[in-house]
């Protein structure tokens, strides 16, 4: 086996930044694609449950219940209808233009009178979106748990309840569901980036004819793999940092953890990404086929089975399994845990034992399948 030549190197290096420069592509997919795929995931996909539609039958005009009416529509979770009768309101329900309907029922202000404990009022959601629905019931039980509060104050009644319960949201204090989409959207367009990035370079060698040329120079298989790589690797870093800068001085999302790791991590990530698109570009020698491929291989595991959107741990057995040999799914993680936790050594050295084995097995694999003869 031959050294590896730095001059060789250097030149099939240069010749690959020549390229780039050259060919438009490779900028829109390192440079225009991440910034627009970021803005799509960070403002369009949106779990936070704001603003709902929400019915509301007065049945009680008593005071209590026009104290709890007006509690309601002050709330900032939803937008509060009033209707004119149970029918009505279920029928706007099934219409799909209201999430919930509250029955403030006729005995409402003689229960609160007299103090019994049964339920005051009566709260129907919409069970066709089951998460939605939920949201419905949990912010109206704490929306009527508040107002129980402000109303045993007013009454001065002092004597609280024996335990009180304050809640804290860790790593996320906001709750802001952006914080924790854009790092998991941040790992899939690098999925992307990567995978399209190396998914031609070699293909496009083998139907421009150049090809032939290249295995015709003293170049080593190293030499030349080194070549299709280290360009890309860069601008993948450039693709990496202008990712960090939009989410953090634009999207306003914050960045905890430190940059070393940062791009320690990503340079990891990267060489499985490039290996992968390496392959199926030295494999099927033609640029639409090894593009389609690299979509479909990388993009659609990345989205579905990364645990940026679904957790992993409510996966079946079989998939949980399966995402151990995704790259994808050890970046999220560790850049969800580095934009809102921070550098937690134990995590992310976890994270990173697995993209250094999957890297070493994607080079590996592309060594292998790189020939220096014509076949």
């Amino acid at each position: 086996m031959r050294a590896v030549s730095l001059r060789r190197l250097r030149a099939l290096c240069l010749k690959e930044t020549f390229q780039i420069v050259r060919d438009p592509s490779s900028i829109l997919v390192a440079f225009v694609m991440p910034v627009m795929l970021l803005f799509v995931f960070g403002y369009a996909l949106n779990l936070d449950s704001s603003r709902l539609g929400l019915g509301l039958l007065m049945e009680d005009h008593g005071p209590a219940a026009v104290q709890f009416e007006q509690t309601l529509k002050a709330s900032s979770n939803f937008v509060v209808e009033v209707g004119p009768s149970r029918a009505a309101l279920l029928e706007r329900m099934a219409q799909g233009k209201l999430r919930g309907v509250v029955v403030v029922r006729s005995d409402f202000g003689a229960q609160l009178a007299e103090g019994h404990g049964g339920a005051a009022i009566q709260v129907l959601a919409d069970g066709s979106e089951p998460n939605t629905a939920n949201f419905v019931g949990s912010y109206l039980e704490g929306l009527w748990q508040t107002w129980q509060q402000h109303r045993g104050q007013d009454l001065a009644r002092t004597s609280g309840p024996l335990i009180e319960v304050r809640s804290r949201a860790w790593f996320n204090p906001s709750t802001v569901s952006r914080n924790f989409l854009v790092p998991g959207a941040i790992a899939v367009i690098m999925t992307i980036i990567g995978a399209l990035l190396t998914s031609l370079v070699v293909a496009r060698e083998w139907e421009r004819g150049t090809m032939e040329a290249l295995l015709a120079t003293p170049v080593t298989k190293t030499e030349m793999l080194l070549s299709k790589i280290l360009p890309y690797y860069v601008l993948g870093l450039v693709a990496m940092a202008l990712c960090l800068l939009v989410a953090v001085g634009l999207m306003d999302v914050p960045f905890r953890g430190s940059l070393w790791a940062l791009f320690g991590l990503t340079s990891l990530f990267l060489g499985c990404a490039l290996g992968n698109g390496l392959f199926l570009s030295t494999v099927m020698k033609n640029q639409f086929n090894a593009a389609s491929a690299a979509l479909v291989s990388a993009f659609l595991p990345a989205m579905m089975l990364s645990g940026f959107v679904f957790e992993i741990s409510s996966m079946p057995l079989p998939l949980r399994v399966l995402t151990r040999i995704l790259p994808a799914r050890y970046f999220a993680g560790s850049l969800q845990t580095l934009f809102q936790a921070g550098t937690l050594g134990p995590l992310l050295a976890t994270d990173a034992l697995g993209l250094l084995l999957l890297m070493t097995f994607w080079l590996g694999l592309t060594a292998k399948k790189t020939s220096r003869t014509l076949e």
